[in-house]
C-alpha cells in the first residue's frame, strides 16, 4: 500500500505543528550541494553536506542528540531553507536563525559563538580565532571544532584560514570552501 504524497504531506506537517517531532528535517538543494538540514524546538541543530554522506547515519547521531522522534518533515526547516536561499541568492549576509548546539563541549559552543560573529565576505585565522575565543594558543583545537561544526554556513567556518591566509582543511572540501568565499567576495 501506497500512501497518496498529500495525505503523506499533511501527516508530516500536522507532526511538526502539534510538537510531535524531536527533529525535523529535509534535504535543501544549494550550489554546493545537496544540504541535509535539522531543526528542534530549540533550533537548527544540523546541516550536513551532500544531503548528509550517510543520511541514515546523521539522522541516528540526531536521535541520540536530541530524541528519537526524527522525520523528514519539510515544514520543520522552512525558515533555514529561506534563509540559505536568500544567502545563496545575494540577498542575506547575516543569519537569524535559533541554533541547538546541544551536546557540545563548553569550549566548541565559545569558539562557535566567535565564529558567528567573523561577518560576511571577510576571512580569520585559526590563531586569531582561538583568542577570540579565550585561549590564543588553541589554534588546533579550532581546527577540530571546525572540522566539527554542526552547522557550516550557518556558524561560517569557511571564513577561518591557514596561518598564512591559505585555504586549509574544510569539512566539505576546499572546492566548497573557495565557493563560498567568492560567493561572498572574500576571495576573486
Amino acid at each position: 500500500m501506497t500512501v497518496p504524497a498529500d495525505l503523506d504531506r499533511r501527516f508530516r506537517d500536522a507532526a511538526v505543528q502539534a510538537r510531535l517531532l524531536d527533529v525535523g528535517y529535509d534535504v535543501v538543494e544549494s550550489p554546493v550541494g545537496p544540504l541535509l538540514v535539522a531543526a528542534t524546538e530549540r533550533g537548527l541543530v544540523r546541516v550536513s553536506f551532500d544531503g548528509g554522506d550517510d543520511p541514515n547515519e546523521t539522522i541516528e547521531h540526531i536521535a541520540r542528540l536530541a530524541g528519537p522522534r526524527v522525520l523528514r518533515a519539510p515544514r520543520a526547516v522552512d525558515a533555514a531553507r529561506a534563509e540559505l536561499d536568500e544567502y545563496f541568492s545575494g540577498r542575506r549576509r547575516i543569519f537569524d536563525l535559533d541554533v541547538d548546539l546541544r551536546g557540545q563541549a563548553s569550549f566548541a559552543v565559545a569558539v562557535l559563538g566567535e565564529l558567528a560573529k567573523v561577518p560576511y565576505g571577510q576571512t580569520q585565522t585559526y590563531g586569531e580565532l582561538a583568542a577570540r575565543a579565550g585561549n590564543p594558543k588553541a589554534a588546533r583545537a579550532v581546527g577540530m571544532v571546525m572540522n566539527r561544526n554542526p552547522l557550516p554556513i550557518v556558524l561560517p567556518c569557511h571564513r577561518i584560514l591557514g596561518a598564512s591566509g591559505s585555504l586549509v582543511g574544510y569539512g566539505g572540501g576546499l572546492e566548497r570552501k573557495e565557493t563560498l568565499l567568492r560567493l561572498e567576495g572574500a576571495i576573486l
